[in-house]
């Protein structure tokens, strides 16, 4: 076979080959299921400059840039976690519990020393690999629904949380409450940085690696998955330790946020419900199989977009319930409509 060099073709055959190919990447990016979630954030981020701009605001200014950005990284890295357990057909009620958990026994570790940091870090990431251990033996082995099972866990970890702390405390340290919490690079917070890189590792473990095409395969059907010889306990509970770990690292950065533990922190953002919403706008399926972290950053943008517009309109807690509410329902139902045009 005569392999022809590049700079041997002709100006013409190059120009076809440069169109054949932004031709293919335009077809694989449009076919993408996460390309209706980005042209949906498009359109927000849009029609949200258009009514902050009438209302009197600014919406594309640095300093609210960077304010989405952080606004989107304690919600995003646990909605990562959430991804996966979702991709599953499984989902974890227990995250908000345990991002609460997390960031008390965080600050209390530290107890405002730096020397503590590391081993504060190294502590709150084995909670979480415990608790998603516990969650995923609970639902493989006692075969309790993962809807109980981590509303379980979720009233556990919550007494805890209620015996042993009554308001703030601990104390994080300066340094790691600025660097992680305040710290940004032009637009870019460090915080946001961290969301990329636990994004990325996401990613790669689900495109990449056979506990990801495990993960895709249960989710497909966990019955075809057992008698192709997956073994589907392992990669459940595997997935539950992923998302715990997300939950923690998540409790972490609000740690260093607040320069404190509070009891109350996860519950307050909502995190439980707000990362199964992020999941569905992104476009996974709730019963597994179908979706990715990729579709899930949009659906997270699409929130933050919002929450912007909300506080930047001085909306009421009813009226934002009520638009997330219907943002939420019009996205399933399109995506359902999309899957039964492809079936």
């Amino acid at each position: 076979m005569t392999v022809i060099d590049p700079s041997e073709q002709s100006p013409g055959t190059r120009a076809a080959t440069r169109k054949e190919r932004v031709a293919g990447w335009r077809v694989g990016v449009l076919a993408s299921p996460a390309a209706p979630v980005y042209g949906a954030l498009l359109g927000i981020i849009i029609i949200a400059w258009i009514v902050v701009t009438i209302d009197g605001g600014e919406f594309l200014t640095t300093g609210n840039i960077v304010n989405m950005l952080q606004r989107s990284v304690a919600l995003g890295i646990v909605s990562l976690g959430q991804t996966v357990v979702i991709l599953l057909g499984s989902l974890d009620l227990s995250v908000a519990a345990l991002i609460s958990l997390s960031s008390l026994v965080t600050a209390q570790q530290m107890d405002g020393q730096s020397g503590n940091v590391i081993p504060a870090i190294v502590i709150v990431l084995l909670l979480g690999a415990g608790v998603g251990l516990a969650n995923g033996l609970i639902i493989t082995k006692l075969r309790v629904n993962a809807f109980i099972a981590t509303l379980g866990m979720a009233l556990i970890l919550g007494g805890i949380i209620e015996n042993g702390w009554s308001g703030p405390q601990g104390g994080v340290t300066d340094g790691f409450s600025q660097d992680l919490g305040y710290t940004r690079f032009g637009v870019i917070p460090m915080s946001f940085i961290l969301f990329a890189v636990v994004a990325a590792i996401v990613w790669f473990v689900l495109r990449s690696t056979r506990f990801g095409y495990r993960v895709y395969a249960v989710g497909g059907s966990e019955d075809v998955s057992k008698l192709s010889g997956l073994r589907t306990h392992r990669t459940i509970i595997g997935a539950h330790i992923l998302c715990s770990l997300t939950a923690v690292i998540t409790g972490i950065f609000l740690a260093s946020r607040l320069k404190a533990g509070t009891p109350t922190v996860g519950a307050d953002g909502g995190y439980d419900l707000e990362s199964i919403a992020a999941v569905v706008l992104g476009g996974t399926a709730l019963t597994g199989g179908r979706g990715g972290v990729i579709g899930t950053i949009g659906g997270v943008f699409i929130l933050a977009v919002l929450d912007n517009v909300f506080n930047q309109l001085e909306f009421n807690s009813f009226v934002r319930d009520v638009v997330r509410g219907i943002v939420i329902i019009a996205a399933v139902a399109i995506y359902a409509r999309r899957q039964e045009k492809k079936a």
